[in-house]
């Protein structure tokens, strides 16, 4: 189990092999864990399954650094306190019933969906200008142009099956008109671009960013 920053562990899994890592973990956070996943693979027949309790920057640090070590035959399971997007998105339980599904639950593939930096969204991501100000530039979903000048700002989230991902736009305060466009990628460009990842904004803008369904699948514990 990998328990992130002060997220409270339900009862049901106080006795989990246990390693700590910030609310947001880094790769020196996964050096110690993953080998122990892999050596769980080697004594058992079983597929090993990490268990992530925190929120879902936690949960993408984790599917990202399986990702990029090629170890997505890992299982994931999601223990959040409350709601959040990726909850949402995966109808997904919290508190107790999210420890027992984790437990219990049996995982089923998923589309995996990256940025162009290679790190991957579970839930939400938000594109604006500097400061949360509007942004300036265009995007396409695929062939689809969804804006060409000015917008409020534009929402990325996975698709449970295919193509894998999908995208609104928000031209004034809220989103209006045909609420989401799905695509297997999901490209801005723009004068400056603040993006927000699983509730991790980027440290400074930038010109383009794509969001693409990667070619392998992941596997969560539904």
């Amino acid at each position: 189990m990998l328990a992130c920053g002060d997220a409270p562990i339900p009862p049901r899994l106080a006795e989990l092999a246990t390693v700590t890592a910030p609310a947001v973990p880094t790769k020196p956070d996964f050096d110690e864990l993953l080998p122990r996943l892999d050596e769980l693979g080697e004594r058992t027949t079983s597929v090993p399954r990490l268990i992530v309790v925190g929120e879902d920057a936690a949960l993408a640090a984790a599917l990202t650094r399986l990702m990029r070590s090629e170890r997505l035959s890992v299982e994931l399971a999601y223990v959040a306190a409350t709601r959040t997007a990726a909850t949402r998105l995966y109808r997904l339980p919290t508190g107790s019933p999210a420890a027992d599904l984790a437990v219990l639950g049996r995982a089923a593939p998923l589309p995996l969906v990256r940025d162009d930096s290679g790190t991957a969204l579970v839930g939400l991501a938000s594109i604006t200008g500097p400061e949360g100000g509007e942004l300036v530039g265009e995007t396409y979903a695929d062939s689809t142009r969804l804006f060409s000048g000015t917008v409020r700002s534009v929402r990325v989230a996975p698709t449970l099956e295919a193509p894998g991902v999908r995208a609104t736009v928000g031209r004034g305060w809220g989103f209006l008109g045909p609420r989401w466009t799905s695509a297997r990628a999901v490209q801005t460009g723009s004068t400056a671009a603040v993006v927000t990842r699983d509730g991790v904004t980027t440290p400074r803008s930038l010109k383009r960013c794509s969001f693409y369904r990667h070619p392998q699948d992941w596997l969560l514990v539904r």
